[in-house]
C-alpha cells in the first residue's frame, strides 16, 4: 500500500498535540516535582531525552538541534544528580495519564473510533520500529515497553511516529548546511511559527538571533528579519526549506504507507476530534513563566 507524502504528513498532524501536549501541560508539574525536577526547562530536556539513559548536554544538543546549547548545559546533566532516566520516565507517563484522563472523556476511551485509533497508529508506529537506523532519539523511545492502557499506548505511538519524523527532520536540515539557529531562522521565514516565539521557546538571544539573520542573508536564503523589515525567504531560500519539507516528508513515509489511504483517513477523522479534546481541556497553553527561567 502507498499514500502520499502530503497524506502521511496531515495524517500525522492530525494527532500531534495527543503527543505533544506534555511540553505544556499543568498535570506535569507535580509528578515531576515529586522526583526534584522543579524547572519546566528540566523537565522538558529530561522527560525526553530520558529514554536514552542518562544523556550527556553534547548529545542532548546533538538530537534536539536547535536550542540554544547554553540553556541545554543549565539542565543537562545536572538532572541526572537530581533523579534518573527511569524515574523520570514513569513521572513522564503519570503526567501523560493525568493529562489525556482530563482530556478524553469515557465516551472517547470506550468509543469503536478510538479503540481503531489506537490500534492504526500502533501499526504505524510497529513498522516505524523496523527502521532505526540513523533516528537515535526514535530508536531509544522505540525501545521502551509498550503501556497497557490504550490513552498511553496511543500516546506512546504518537511519540514514536513525532521522533521518527523529527530524526528526519533533523537529518535534511543537517544535509542543508544549516546550524541549529539558522534552522530556527528559515522556520520563521517560513511563517509557520512567529519568530519572537521561536527566539524564547529555544533561548537564544537578540544578538544570537539578528547574527543566526544575518548569516542566512549572507547565503542569500532570507531577506531583512532585523532592522530593516520583516524575515521572508529569498526564491533560493524558499527552494531550500521546500527542499528540507520534501525530504522530511519522504523520510517519514513508511509507517502511514502501511495504512493505505482508508487507513489513514480513518485515523485522521478520530485524530481531529482527540486534538480538538486536548485543546479544550487546556493541555496545549503556553505559560509564559516557563520562558523566564
Amino acid at each position: 500500500m502507498t499514500v502520499s507524502p502530503k497524506l502521511a504528513r496531515v495524517t500525522w498532524r492530525s494527532l500531534e498535540a495527543v503527543h505533544g501536549m506534555i511540553y505544556f501541560t499543568p498535570h506535569a508539574a507535580e509528578p515531576y516535582a515529586r522526583i526534584g525536577v522543579t524547572s519546566p526547562r528540566m523537565g522538558y530536556f529530561a522527560s525526553r531525552v530520558a529514554a536514552l539513559g542518562a544523556a550527556s548536554a553534547e548529545l542532548t544538543i546533538a538530537t534536539f538541534y536547535n536550542f540554544n546549547p547554553d540553556l541545554v548545559r543549565r539542565s543537562i546533566p545536572k538532572a541526572w544528580d537530581i533523579t534518573t532516566p527511569a524515574a523520570m520516565i514513569k513521572a513522564r507517563y503519570e503526567a501523560v495519564d493525568a493529562s489525556l484522563r482530563a482530556a478524553f472523556p469515557d465516551e472517547i476511551l470506550r468509543s469503536t473510533g478510538f479503540t481503531e485509533a489506537v490500534a492504526l497508529n500502533r501499526q504505524a508506529a510497529e513498522v516505524a520500529r523496523t527502521r532505526l537506523e540513523g533516528r537515535p532519539l526514535f530508536a531509544g523511545h522505540a525501545a521502551l515497553p509498550w503501556p497497557e492502557e490504550p490513552h498511553l499506548d496511543l500516546w506512546h505511538s504518537q511519540t514514536l511516529l513525532r521522533e521518527f519524523r523529527g530524526d528526519g527532520h533533523i537529518a535534511a536540515l543537517t544535509l542543508e548546511g544549516l546550524t541549529g539557529i539558522e534552522a530556527l531562522v528559515s522556520h520563521a521565514a517560513s511563517g509557520d511559527v512567529p519568530a519572537a516565539a521561536l527566539i524564547a521557546t529555544r533561548a537564544w538571544s537578540p544578538e544570537q538571533w539578528a547574527l543566526a539573520v544575518e548569516s542566512m542573508a549572507a547565503k542569500g536564503l532570507v531577506n531583512g528579519g532585523a532592522a530593516d523589515g520583516p524575515l521572508t525567504f529569498t526564491e533560493q531560500g524558499r527552494e531550500q526549506r521546500e527542499r528540507i519539507e520534501a525530504a522530511t516528508d519522504n523520510a517519514a513515509l513508511l509507517p502511514y504507507s502501511t495504512l493505505g489511504e482508508s487507513g489513514c483517513e480513518r485515523l485522521r477523522a478520530v485524530g481531529k476530534t482527540l486534538t480538538q479534546a486536548v485543546i479544550d481541556a487546556g493541555l496545549m497553553v503556553i505559560d509564559p513563566n516557563r520562558f523566564k527561567e
